[in-house]
C-alpha cells in the first residue's frame, strides 16, 4: 500500500475535479487500486504502488496541457488516461487551437489558415484578406481565445464597421446596443463554439470581452489586449487609421476583410485596401491572403465564389 499527495497546479480544482466532483469520478475509474482525495490544489493518493506511479505521470502530461490550453474537457482527460503508450499520450495535436464548448475542437483546417496561426505568433500585427467561408474570422477569434486562455493578454476586443449592406441601420427596431448587434452577430456565434455560455457571459459582464462597433475604439489605447479588426473592407481610410494607431503595448492586432465585397459609397475607398498596399513589407507585419481553395463552409459556398469571382474577371 502506497501514499502520496500530489499537487494538481496550475490546474484549478474546478477544470481537474468538475463540479460536484463529476470528473474526478471518471478518474477513478479509470485507477480502481487507488482511492482519490481531493483537498483544494492537493490530491492525495492512497493505493497500489504501480498505480500511484503511472497516475503521477498521466497527471504531469493534463498538467502540460492544461499549460498549453487553459482547459481540460473531459474527453481530453479520458483520451490522456486512456492511453497505454507514454510517447503517444505526450503528443498534443498542435492544430487544435481551442477546445470549445461541448467537444468542439477548434483548429486551422488549411494550410494557409495554419499560415495565419504562424503570422500571429511571430508578429503583433496580422492583416487577412480572403472569400466568405475562408475562415478569417473564425481563425481569429480562436486565436484570441487561445491567447486569452493562455493569461498572454488579459482581454479580447472585437469591432467591426457598422456598415448598411444595402438595408439602412435607422429602420432597425430598438435602441442603439439592440440596432448594433446584427451587425456583430457572427462575433458572437464564434465564440459561442468557443466557451462555454456562463463563461462567455461573464466575460461580456466584466469587460474581459468586449465587441464594439469600429466608431467606439476612438481615442482608446489599447494594452494588453487581443484585438481583431473584422470585415475591415467597409472600414473607410480615416477609420482605419485611426484603428491602427489605438495598439498599445503587449497587443496583438489581425485585421480581416473580403475585398470583393465592399459595401462602402461608391466614392469612399476601402481602408483595407489602402493599408495593405502602403505596409506590405513593414516589419513586424504580415499579410496572408486566403483563396478558394480555403473555404471550409457548404462546397456550393466554393462553387458560388469561383463564379462569381470568374465573372468579376470577364
Amino acid at each position: 500500500m502506497s501514499e502520496k499527495t500530489l499537487s494538481i497546479e496550475p490546474i484549478t480544482p474546478l477544470e481537474l475535479y468538475g463540479v460536484n466532483e463529476s470528473k474526478l469520478k471518471v478518474i477513478t475509474k479509470y485507477f480502481p487500486k487507488l482511492k482519490l482525495v481531493a483537498r483544494g490544489q492537493d490530491l492525495k493518493l492512497i493505493g497500489d504502488e504501480d498505480s500511484v506511479k503511472i497516475f503521477e505521470h498521466r497527471l504531469k502530461l493534463l498538467q502540460g496541457h492544461f499549460k498549453k490550453f487553459g482547459s481540460l474537457p473531459l474527453k481530453e482527460i479520458e483520451r490522456m488516461l486512456l492511453s497505454e503508450s507514454d510517447e503517444e499520450t505526450g503528443k498534443v495535436d498542435d492544430s487544435v487551437l481551442v477546445y470549445g464548448h461541448n467537444g468542439v475542437l477548434v483548429r486551422a483546417r488549411t494550410e494557409n489558415q495554419k499560415k495565419i496561426v504562424s503570422a500571429v505568433d511571430k508578429d503583433d500585427m496580422v492583416f487577412i484578406i480572403g472569400p466568405a467561408g475562408s475562415g478569417k474570422t473564425y481563425t481569429a477569434v480562436a486565436l484570441a481565445v487561445r491567447a486569452l486562455k493562455r493569461r498572454e493578454v488579459k482581454r479580447i476586443i472585437l469591432t467591426r464597421p457598422a456598415v448598411e449592406a444595402g438595408e439602412s441601420i435607422g429602420f432597425l427596431p430598438g435602441d442603439m446596443k439592440e440596432k448594433l448587434d446584427p451587425y456583430l452577430q457572427p462575433l458572437y456565434d464564434a465564440l459561442m463554439d468557443m466557451l462555454p455560455p456562463s463563461k462567455l457571459a461573464q466575460y461580456l459582464e466584466t469587460g474581459i470581452i468586449q465587441i464594439a462597433p469600429l466608431g467606439f475604439m476612438r481615442g482608446r489605447t489599447l494594452d494588453h489586449a487581443f484585438v481583431i479588426l473584422d470585415e475591415a473592407q467597409n472600414a473607410t481610410d480615416p477609420q482605419t487609421r485611426m484603428f491602427l494607431t489605438r495598439m498599445g503595448n503587449s497587443a496583438k492586432f489581425i485585421i480581416t476583410g473580403d475585398v470583393t465585397q465592399i459595401d462602402l459609397p461608391k466614392k469612399m475607398q476601402s481602408g483595407l485596401r489602402n493599408a495593405w498596399n502602403m505596409l506590405k513589407g513593414t516589419k513586424g507585419i504580415s499579410f496572408i491572403e486566403l483563396s478558394g481553395s480555403d473555404i471550409v463552409r457548404h462546397p456550393l459556398v466554393k462553387r458560388i465564389v469561383d463564379i462569381y469571382a470568374k465573372a468579376d474577371k470577364e
